[in-house]
Formats: structure tokens, C-alpha cells, sequence
């Protein structure tokens, strides 16, 4: 097997807070994540994934502090994963099973350039 290079897939997506989902779109949707991070995991190409929640707060460059996540574009983050492989081509083909893109989201795969 090639190098193996890490790369960062990026969750984004639009947030509606006055929807709800149901317990069974709940479940299917941590069916779905289930599956799509274990699968990576089986093929021991997963380094690690976060969620992302609602909470949080913005500091700017003049120091001050807002409340709230950074929505742009009607987007936000939803999270992350670290990924292991050959290049930037197969980074790209996991990423395309994500289940954000059933959500309407989108998937940002980056280089993961050590510091």
C-alpha cells in the first residue's frame, strides 16, 4: 500500500431549528452516520470524527465575544472526521457515501498538513 496521507472532511450544513425530525428519521439518520463511520473504521482508515453542536461563541480579531455558531451562507459546520488514504482521489470517493449529502449538506475534503 502507497503513503498514507491524512485528510479532513468538513460537515456543512443548513441548520432549520424550527423542524424537529422524528424519532424515526432520528434513527435512521444514526443508522446512516453508523454505517458510514463504521465502514471506514472496518477498513481501518478512520483517525477520528466530532459533532459539532449548537452552542458556542465567536471571538473576532478585536478581542470581543459574540454568542452563538458562525452561519454563512445559510451553513454551518456539523463536524468532522480525519481520515486516512492513498491520495486526495480516494479521500474523495469515502467522502461521497457521507450521509450530510442525503441532508441536502456538503462535504469539504482538506489536506492535513502537520504542523
Amino acid at each position: 500500500m502507497g503513503q498514507n496521507n491524512e485528510f479532513m472532511l468538513v460537515f456543512r450544513f443548513e441548520p432549520n431549528f424550527t423542524y424537529q425530525p422524528t424519532e424515526t428519521e432520528m434513527n435512521e439518520m444514526h443508522q446512516n452516520w453508523g454505517a458510514f463511520i463504521g465502514n471506514i473504521s472496518i477498513k481501518e482508515k478512520l483517525v477520528s470524527t466530532h459533532q459539532l453542536g449548537f452552542e458556542g461563541k465567536q471571538i473576532f480579531a478585536d478581542k470581543t465575544v459574540a454568542e452563538g455558531i458562525h452561519i454563512s451562507n445559510n451553513q454551518t459546520l456539523g463536524g468532522n472526521m480525519i481520515i486516512k488514504a492513498n491520495s486526495m482521489e480516494e479521500a474523495v470517493e469515502i467522502a461521497k457515501d457521507c450521509p450530510i449529502l442525503l441532508m441536502g449538506g456538503s462535504v469539504e475534503v482538506r489536506v492535513i498538513n502537520p504542523m
